[in-house]
């Protein structure tokens, strides 16, 4: 996944309220979502973004990994550890290259939020993605994938979409837009600009834009998608009107054996 790298720096105006601190970042997609873990849990944070989940999981005193494919993603990660003075690795590698760097079947739960599998290029890089964070989930671990409902993204056409109010974040106001480019075949690659047009103290503007590629998918696909690489959905909160839907998924257990006790 490219991407991320003008963005890297005013992301924090793209993160809605209810998940803009590690700790409401973990109280949406672990504890409400999730419930809970081993005290002693491995997680992977993939496309960690500036690393909201992935400090709020470490707080919690979770053995946390966060990746992402941006080099400015993971700074700000590292930064937001720091700062809170939390422990965890944070490495910069794409959902591809995640199997370079970490070993199979280590991990307890896997996070895939913040709509980022629609960055992975076509069915074919989707897969891939899927497949590595399948293969580095235990047996009997949970993917928890955060998705943009794509059929409803796509019913409503090229548009551009300005948000209707400021948003505020470290004091300084900005004004979010989306320039939707949407394309006739489900399969074609589709563009998405941002702009985060932050307002000086002085009344001056100043604009940062980035353009991402995205591959929508149905959810149908996705759901196939699991299946097809040992994944079994266990709650989905998908709707046809949604916006957007939380997908929890565990790793099959091999034939003949069952989880081990904890």
């Amino acid at each position: 996944m490219a991407g991320y790298r003008a963005l890297s720096d005013v992301y924090e105006w793209l993160i809605g309220d209810d998940r803009l601190t590690p700790a409401k970042a973990a109280a949406v997609y672990y504890s409400d979502v999730v419930g809970s873990a081993p005290p002693n849990a491995r997680v992977l944070d993939c496309a960690c973004g500036t690393g909201q989940l992935a400090v709020g999981l470490a707080s919690l005193g979770l053995d946390v990994v966060a990746a992402d494919a941006s080099d400015g993603m993971v700074r700000r990660t590292e930064e937001a550890a720091d700062e809170r003075g939390v422990s965890l690795r944070a490495l910069r590698a794409s959902w591809d290259e995640l199997p370079d760097h970490l070993e199979d079947s280590t991990f307890d739960l896997v996070f895939c939020v913040g709509n980022s599998l629609g960055h992975a290029k076509g069915a074919a890089g989707r897969l891939t993605a899927l497949e590595a964070m399948s293969r580095l989930l235990n047996p009997g671990g949970r993917l928890v994938l955060h998705s943009r409902n794509w059929e409803l993204v796509r019913s409503a056409g090229s548009r551009v979409d300005v948000r209707d109010r400021l948003i505020r974040r470290n004091d300084r106001d900005a004004v979010v837009s989306y320039y939707w480019q949407i394309e006739q075949r489900w399969e074609q690659e589709h563009f998405l600009e941002i702009v985060v047009a932050q307002i000086e103290p002085d009344g001056a503007v100043r604009a940062c834009s980035e353009r991402l590629s995205i591959w929508p998918y149905r959810y149908e696909d996705l759901v196939a998608q699991l299946r097809s690489v040992g994944l079994t959905v266990q709650s989905t909160t998908f709707g046809p009107e949604s916006d957007g839907y939380l997908v929890v998924a565990s790793r099959d257990q091999p034939r003949g054996t069952s989880e081990p006790a904890r």
